[in-house]
């Protein structure tokens, strides 16, 4: 692999880092990270085979939910081959171009998570505030259109970014701060692009709450607000890590390096892990689909 930096030709790679301090260890840390993969794998998975199989689901509500397993998916997807060749094996170079592609599919799933979210938040918003019109709003013909324009809207996203960085001179040192391609300036993008997008979240709670306030059965109020609940948590899993980690790398950038580490780590890893096991619990007919395909399974 050739870059050319100062008119000779050298090879080119990136060096990733492990846990800072910890190096000695990374058996040891490999094994709680194999944990988190495979809960993300295998419940990501098992959302998008429960709302295939079952009928009822083919709701808008799980159709957008199915989206972001597959966001999630791909996010698990796209870490994992660096973070456990690094502690498995110590396999620390990557390639230009394998640390581009990276760069590309983890900024981009990025983008694509907190999208997912926004429009689950307006299928909330027409659920609760306009029931009637549920079913004629959210077609799947306009679920297809949202889909293809979340996909659009991250790659014009992250695209620009990621020609310019590859028309950057790279003479400096190549080791990088993270156990794959993650651009701090790209996370501080992230949150200044898309920081509109939780004020629409939050605009469309107002108005559900709004709505719901109106209601004057406490049990159907009630129920309103635990139908929101599961997307309240997918959102807080998402933006919470990632305004953590926004502003260590704005305002802490001399902090120790384990402390990027770990909260790069939990902004990448939480949603994944944690979105199909809030979906799972807080969503009965979720819940109750899994319970049987574990029970057909141990009959067989």
């Amino acid at each position: 692999m050739f870059r050319v930096t100062n008119s000779t030709q050298v090879p080119f790679f990136f060096i990733l880092m492990g846990i800072p301090g910890f190096e000695v260890s990374h058996g040891w840390i490999s094994i709680p990270f194999c944990c988190l993969y495979t809960v993300s794998i295998v419940g990501n998975i098992t959302i998008l085979a429960v709302i295939r199989i079952e009928p009822s689901l083919q709701e808008p509500m799980y159709l957008f939910l199915s989206i972001l397993a597959l966001t999630d998916l791909g996010l698990t997807l796209t870490t994992l081959p660096t973070v456990m060749g690094l502690l498995w094996f110590n396999a620390s170079e990557i390639s230009f171009e394998a640390c581009f592609a990276q760069f590309f599919f983890l900024h981009g799933f990025s983008f694509m998570e907190s999208s997912v979210l926004l429009a689950m938040s307006f299928d909330r918003y027409v659920a609760i505030c306009r029931p009637l019109h549920y079913v004629s709003i959210l077609t799947n013909r306009v679920i297809r259109r949202i889909g293809i324009a979340i996909i659009f809207r991250c790659v014009l996203t992250v695209l620009p970014a990621l020609f310019l960085l590859k028309r950057l001179p790279f003479c400096g040192s190549h080791h990088l701060s993270h156990s794959y391609c993650l651009h701090q300036d790209m996370i501080r993008l992230l949150w200044s692009l898309l920081r509109w997008t939780p004020l629409l979240i939050v605009v469309s709670y107002a108005l559900i709450l709004r709505s719901v306030l109106r209601i004057s059965s406490q049990g159907e109020s009630f129920q309103a607000l635990n139908n929101c609940l599961s997307h309240i948590l997918a959102v807080l899993v998402l933006y919470v890590p990632l305004v953590g980690l926004s502003m260590t790398h704005r305002f802490a950038k001399h902090a120790p390096p384990i402390v990027h580490v770990i909260l790069a780590n939990i902004y990448l890893l939480a949603p994944p892990v944690m979105n199909p096991i809030i979906y799972s619990i807080k969503t009965k007919q979720i819940r109750q689909r899994i319970f049987h395909l574990v029970s057909h399974r141990q009959l067989h």
